[in-house]
C-alpha cells in the first residue's frame, strides 16, 4: 500500500468501491489527494503524505476523549487511555461509584454499565465521555400497542385550510393532523422544517437548509398570539418570490406592536436556547443586511463578519438589536406551533403525531457553517457518484457534519441536530440514511466524478440516534433508497430502525412486483415520496412527459419506447393487483386512474409493514408530484397547493373510500 492509500486510509476514504451495478471502481489518485487537502490533511508531496500521517496517529483516529457502548455490554477502551487500575464513574444523574479497568485482548475494558445516558469516566487524570445507549429505538409497538399504523406524507405549504392563506403553515399543520386522526391515522410526515434564508425568497427549497438547529419561521403562525393573518388568493402554484417578504412584512408588523407578555416569553426564549439562537437570529439579520448588494453566503460578506465572536459582528448586533429580537421572535413563534401541531395530533388520537425529516446536510453559506464550523466538512460538498441515473455523479451543494470532527467533539452537534428534529415530534425521518455509513464528498469547485467515499461512525451515531429516540419516545425511519453500502440495514434492524419499501421499488428478480405478504413487516411501507411519481402519474405516465417535455436522461432510446415499456409495466402492475384479489375486470387505460390509485393504496396497506405512510396526493388522488429531482425552475417544485381544504378533500367520497380500504387493510 502507498503511503498516499494509507494516509486515505486512516482518514477514512475508501479507495475501492462498488457502482449500482455491482462493477468495482477504484478512486484515482490525484482524487484523493484533493479530497485529503480538504479534509485538512495535505497530501500534495510525501513530505506533506508523512506530516499529515502523523498529525492522524496523534489525533488517535479522531476519537478524543467520547467513547459510545450498548447497555449491559463491556466497555472497550484504547490502550491509549492508561493502564488496568481503578476509576471513578460519573452517572448523568450525578451518582459516582468506583469501577475497575481491566485488560482485554489488545485493549482495556469496563464492566457492563446498565443505565443509559451519557456518563463520564475519570481514570488515569483524563475524563472520558461515555454515551451508553438503549438496545434499540422507540419502535412503532412501544407507540401504538403492536397495531399496523398509517400515516399521510404531507407539503406542509401545499395545505389549505379554512383561513384561504397563500400557503400552509404550521396552524395548517395543526389542522390536517387533526382531520387525518379523525379518520384513523396515527401519525403524519413532513418534509424537513429547517431554518432557511428568510432574506433570500428564491430559496424554499427544504432539504437545503441554513441550519438544521433552528425552524423555517415561514411556517410560523401568528394566529397563536392572537394576530391571524388576513386573507390571501390561494392560487394552484405558491409564488414564493413574492410571499416571503409579503409574509415577512407583516410578521414584522405584528412583531413591533407585540405585548410585554410576549415579549417576556420570546426573552425567556433566548435564554433558554442560549448562544445558538443568538448567533442564528444574528446570520439572519447580518444575512438580510448584505443580501441587498448581492450577498449570497457569509463567505461573500467582508471579512470581519466571517467571525461570529469578532468584534465587527458584536458592534453590528448591539446597532441592531431589533432586527435581531425579530428574527429571535420569528423562530419563538415557529417553535409555538410546532409544538401546537404535535400536542394536538396526539390529543387528536394519534400514537405516534408528526414524523419529522432530517435533511442530510446544510448550506455552506448558511448559519450552521458560519457559527459552529468546528461541526463541518470544510472545502467539500456532499453528492452521489457516477451512476445510471446520473452519468456524471451528482453534487448538491450542501455540506455536513465531519466524521473526525464527531469524534473530537463529542458528537455535540449532531445531538444537538438530532434533539432539534425531536422537539416536537413522535418521530424522524433520516434523509439519505447512508450518510450514517458514508457519504460521497466532492472538493468545491471539481465535478462529482472526482469524489470519494467518506467513512463514518456508524456505531456511534446510532447508539446515540436510538439513546435520543428513546429519550423522545419518537420513532425513527432511515431512508435507506439507492446504492446501500454493506452492513447498513443489518445495522437498522439491530437498532429497530425503520428502512423504507416504496412500492415501486419491491420488485423480484423477473421484474415482477412483491406480493403485500412478502414485504417486511420492520420497515415503513409506501406508495412514493416527494422525489418520485404520484400512483395516478406513473399510471398515466405524467412523470414521461416531464421527462422528454425537459430533456431528461431516460434509459429508453425515445420517448415511443419509453411510453411502450410503461404499458409493459402498467401490466405488470396490474396482474400483481389482480393476484392480491385487489381488483378484477379489465386494466384500465392509462387515463383512467381511480381504480389503480385504490388498488395502491390498499397494496401497501395490506403488507406486514408496522408503518405506511401514503404520500396525501396518492390518498386525494392527484397526478402531479410535489419535486422532480435534478430541476430547479424547469418543475414548480415544492410549490403545488392541494386543491382544497383538507376536510373537504377528505370527506369526497372517492377519498373517503380509498382510507376506508386503508383502514381496513391494516386492521387485516
Amino acid at each position: 500500500m502507498s503511503n498516499l492509500h494509507a494516509l486515505a486510509t486512516a482518514a477514512g476514504l475508501q479507495i475501492d468501491w462498488e457502482d449500482a451495478l455491482g462493477e468495482p471502481q477504484r478512486v484515482a489518485d490525484e482524487d484523493l489527494a484533493l479530497v485529503l487537502n480538504a479534509l485538512g490533511f495535505p497530501a500534495t508531496d510525501e513530505r506533506a503524505i508523512a506530516d499529515s500521517r502523523r498529525r492522524l496517529a496523534e489525533d488517535g483516529g479522531g476519537t478524543g476523549g467520547f467513547i459510545s457502548a450498548d447497555v449491559g455490554r463491556p466497555v472497550d477502551l484504547p490502550l491509549s487511555f492508561g493502564a488496568a487500575g481503578l476509576g471513578e464513574l460519573i452517572l448523568e444523574n450525578g451518582s459516582r461509584r468506583d469501577v475497575r479497568i481491566e485488560q482485554s485482548g489488545a485493549g482495556l475494558s469496563l464492566p457492563p454499565i446498565d443505565t443509559p445516558g451519557y456518563h463520564h469516566l475519570h481514570v488515569n487524570g483524563r475524563e472520558i465521555a461515555l454515551a451508553i445507549a438503549p438496545s434499540h429505538c422507540f419502535r412503532v409497538e412501544d407507540a401504538a400497542s403492536g397495531r399496523k399504523i398509517w400515516g399521510p406524507a404531507v407539503q406542509i405549504p401545499a395545505l389549505r385550510d379554512e383561513r384561504r392563506q397563500a400557503y400552509g403553515d404550521f396552524g395548517t399543520l395543526a389542522h390536517a393532523a387533526k382531520a387525518f386522526a379523525a379518520r384513523g391515522a396515527d401519525a403524519i410526515a413532513i418534509s424537513p422544517v429547517h431554518a432557511l434564508f428568510p432574506a433570500d425568497a428564491s430559496r424554499y427549497s427544504p432539504y437545503a437548509p441554513s441550519s438544521r438547529l433552528f425552524l423555517n419561521v415561514l411556517y410560523a403562525d401568528p394566529a397563536l398570539i392572537g394576530e391571524p393573518l388576513l386573507p390571501e388568493s390561494g392560487a394552484e402554484l405558491i409564488e414564493w418570490e413574492t410571499m416571503i417578504p409579503r409574509r415577512l412584512e407583516q410578521m414584522l408588523a405584528i412583531y413591533q406592536r407585540t405585548s410585554g407578555q410576549v415579549r417576556d416569553a420570546v426573552a425567556a426564549f433566548r435564554r433558554e436556547q442560549g448562544s445558538d439562537l443568538e448567533a442564528h437570529a444574528t446570520f439572519d439579520a447580518l444575512h438580510a443586511h448584505f443580501f441587498s448588494s448581492g450577498a449570497t453566503g457569509w463567505q461573500d460578506w467582508p471579512a470581519q463578519f466571517h467571525d461570529p465572536s469578532g468584534h465587527a459582528v458584536r458592534e453590528f448586533a448591539a446597532g441592531n438589536a431589533e432586527q435581531i429580537g425579530f428574527y429571535a421572535f420569528l423562530q419563538w413563534l415557529a417553535k409555538k406551533g410546532l409544538d401546537a401541531a404535535q400536542e394536538i395530533a396526539v390529543d387528536s388520537g394519534m400514537a405516534v403525531g408528526l414524523i419529522a425529516d432530517l435533511a442530510v446536510g446544510m448550506d455552506p453559506g448558511g448559519s450552521h457553517v458560519w457559527s459552529r464550523p468546528q461541526d463541518v466538512l470544510s472545502g467539500l460538498t456532499i453528492g452521489a457518484p457516477p451512476d445510471l441515473l446520473g452519468p456524471d455523479g451528482q453534487n448538491w451543494g450542501i455540506t455536513g457534519f465531519s466524521p473526525h470532527a464527531l469524534q473530537r467533539t463529542g458528537f455535540e452537534g449532531y445531538i444537538a441536530t438530532l434533539r432539534a428534529a425531536l422537539g416536537s415530534a413522535g418521530g424522524i425521518r433520516i434523509d439519505h440514511a447512508l450518510g450514517l455509513r458514508r457519504l460521497w464528498v466532492v472538493p468545491e469547485g471539481a465535478p462529482a466524478s472526482r469524489g470519494a467515499y467518506l467513512t463514518f461512525p456508524m456505531e456511534d451515531m446510532l447508539r446515540i440516534l436510538a439513546l435520543e429516540s428513546q429519550r423522545s419516545k419518537a420513532i425513527v425511519i432511515g431512508e435507506d433508497l439507492g446504492t446501500v453500502p454493506e452492513g447498513l440495514r443489518p445495522a437498522m434492524d439491530e437498532r429497530a430502525m425503520l428502512g423504507m419499501r416504496v412500492l415501486w421499488f419491491e420488485r423480484d428478480k423477473e421484474g415482477s412486483f412483491v406480493p403485500p405478504s412478502s414485504w417486511p413487516g420492520d420497515a415503513a411501507a409506501m406508495t412514493g415520496t416527494h422525489d418520485l411519481p404520484t400512483v395516478a402519474g406513473w399510471w398515466s405516465g405524467r412523470d414521461i412527459d416531464w421527462t422528454w417535455k425537459l430533456g431528461r436522461t431516460s434509459r429508453a432510446v425515445d420517448e415511443a419506447a419509453d411510453r411502450a415499456n410503461r404499458a409493459e409495466e402498467r401490466e405488470i402492475l396490474w396482474k400483481a393487483f389482480e393476484e392480491a384479489g385487489l381488483v378484477d375486470g379489465p386494466q384500465p387505460e392509462p387515463e383512467d386512474t381511480a381504480a389503480v390509485i385504490d388498488a395502491g393504496v390498499a397494496y401497501v396497506g395490506r403488507t406486514p409493514s408496522i408503518l405506511a405512510i401514503l404520500p396525501m396526493e396518492d390518498i386525494v388522488g392527484l397526478e402531479e408530484q410535489p419535486n422532480l429531482p435534478g430541476t430547479i425552475d424547469e418543475h414548480p417544485n415544492w410549490r403545488r397547493r392541494m386543491p382544497g381544504e383538507t376536510d373537504a378533500l377528505l370527506n369526497d367520497s372517492p377519498v373517503a373510500a380509498r382510507i376506508d380500504l386503508l383502514n381496513k387493510a391494516r386492521r387485516s
